[in-house]
C-alpha cells in the first residue's frame, strides 16, 4: 500500500504552468524597472517621517502575501492569473531593496545589488524554459487536467476546442488499465462532455492569442524571409557595434596619453572602478564585451551573405553569453542603466529564435 500511496501524492504539474510563470516574469522585470525609474525621476523620496521610513519592501511583502492567498481561499483560475502577477511585483519590490539587506550600513546603491537582481531574474527565466516544455500526458495527470478543465463548464465559459481537449485527455484516461476505477470515472466524463445538453460558448481567442495572430499575419503580408534575414542581421551589427564600442573607443585612445588618461580617470568616476581587483573586472568587461560584439558581428555578416545557419548560430551564442556571462558585469559597473540594453538583447535573441525555428529547422 505504501508504493501506491506514494505514487498518488507525486507532484502534478499544471497545463498552463508556463503561463503563469510568464505572467510572473514580466511583472517582476516591470516593478524592478519602474519602482528605479520612479525613484530617480523623483530624487528618491522616502514615506514617512522623522524615525519612521516605509520602505517599498513592506509593500512587496503585502504583494506577496496577497500573491498567497488568493489561490488558497479561490479556485477560480483569475485568482491564479493575479496571484502570478502580484507575486512578481511584490518580488520585484522586495529583491529590489536587496542592498540594505546585505550590507551593514543599509547601503540601497550597493553595486553588486543589480547584478544580484538581475541574476535572479535569469533564474526565473531558466524556470519558465524550464516549464514551457509540453508535460507528460500519463493518465493520472491527465484526469487531474480535465477535473481542472470543467471549471470552464461552471462558469459557462467551455468552447468547442476545450471540449474537444478535454475529451483528449479522457480517452487517454479510459484506454489504460492499470486503475478499473479511473477508467470508470473517466467514462462517465466522457458521456457527460459529449452529451448534447452542454452549451458551449464562442470560442474567444485571448490577448496573446490575438497579438499572435496579428504579427504572423504582418509576417506572411509584409516581411518576406529574406526581408526578416536582413533585419536580424543589422540588429545583431548594432548590437555587436554597441558591444564593442568601449574596447575600441580604449584602443583609439591608446596613442593620445591625454585622452586615455581622461577616459580612465571617466570610468574610475563613474562606474565603480575604486580599486586594482575592480579595474580588473572592468577590463574583463570590456575584453568580454568586445568578444561578444565581433561574434554578433561575423553573424550579421553571415546572415547578409545568406549563410543563414552559421550565421543564426553565431548570433545565439554570442547573445546568449552576453545575456548569461558579460550583463551580471555591466550591471556591477553601469547599475540598473543597462536594462534597456539588456532587453533588447533578450528580444533579439527571441527573434533569432523564431527565425531558425520557422527557417531553419
Amino acid at each position: 500500500m505504501e508504493p501506491l500511496t506514494g505514487k498518488l501524492r507525486s507532484p502534478v504539474r499544471r497545463e498552463d504552468a508556463s503561463q503563469y510563470l510568464l505572467i510572473m516574469l514580466i511583472s517582476f522585470a516591470g516593478s524592478i524597472t519602474l519602482t528605479r525609474l520612479f525613484l530617480q525621476l523623483t530624487g528618491y523620496p522616502q514615506l514617512g517621517g522623522g524615525t519612521l521610513h516605509i520602505a517599498h519592501v513592506l509593500w512587496g511583502g503585502l504583494l506577496l502575501f496577497g500573491a498567497s492567498l488568493l489561490p488558497l481561499v479561490l479556485v477560480n483560475r483569475w485568482a491564479r492569473t493575479a496571484g502570478a502577477g502580484l507575486a512578481g511585483a511584490g518580488a520585484g519590490l522586495f529583491l529590489d531593496e536587496v542592498g540594505k539587506f546585505i550590507t551593514s550600513t543599509n547601503d540601497y546603491f550597493y553595486p553588486p545589488a543589480a547584478p544580484i537582481i538581475y541574476l535572479f531574474f535569469l533564474l526565473t527565466v531558466w524556470v519558465y524554459i524550464r516549464f514551457s516544455r509540453p508535460p507528460a500526458r500519463d493518465p493520472r495527470a491527465s484526469l487531474y487536467h480535465v477535473l481542472e478543465g470543467l471549471e470552464e463548464i461552471l462558469d459557462y465559459d467551455l468552447d468547442d476546442s476545450e471540449r474537444g481537449d478535454l475529451v483528449r485527455r479522457l480517452m487517454v484516461v479510459r484506454g489504460q488499465e492499470r486503475d478499473v476505477e479511473l477508467v470508470r470515472l473517466a467514462g462517465a466524463l466522457l458521456k457527460f462532455l459529449q452529451s448534447e445538453s452542454i452549451v458551449l460558448a464562442p470560442a474567444r481567442p485571448n490577448v496573446v492569442t490575438r497579438l499572435r495572430a496579428r504579427i504572423e499575419d504582418f509576417e506572411s503580408r509584409r516581411l518576406s524571409p529574406d526581408a526578416f534575414r536582413i533585419a536580424l542581421a543589422g540588429g545583431l551589427a548594432a548590437l555587436g557595434g554597441y558591444q564593442a564600442a568601449g574596447l575600441a573607443r580604449l584602443l583609439l585612445a591608446l596613442p593620445t596619453p591625454n585622452r586615455l588618461g581622461s577616459m580612465l580617470t571617466g570610468w574610475i568616476l563613474q562606474s565603480h572602478v575604486s580599486s586594482l581587483p575592480a579595474l580588473y573586472w572592468y577590463s574583463a568587461r570590456l575584453a568580454s564585451e568586445a568578444a561578444v560584439g565581433i561574434v554578433l558581428l561575423i553573424g550579421a555578416g553571415l546572415l547578409i551573405l545568406g549563410k543563414k545557419k552559421a550565421g543564426v548560430s553565431l548570433g545565439i551564442i554570442g547573445l546568449l553569453f552576453s545575456i548569461t556571462a558579460v550583463n551580471p558585469l555591466v550591471f556591477y559597473f553601469d547599475q540598473f542603466s543597462t536594462i534597456l540594453p539588456a532587453a533588447i538583447q533578450f528580444f533579439w535573441l527571441l527573434l533569432i529564435l523564431y527565425y531558425q525555428r520557422k527557417y531553419i529547422h
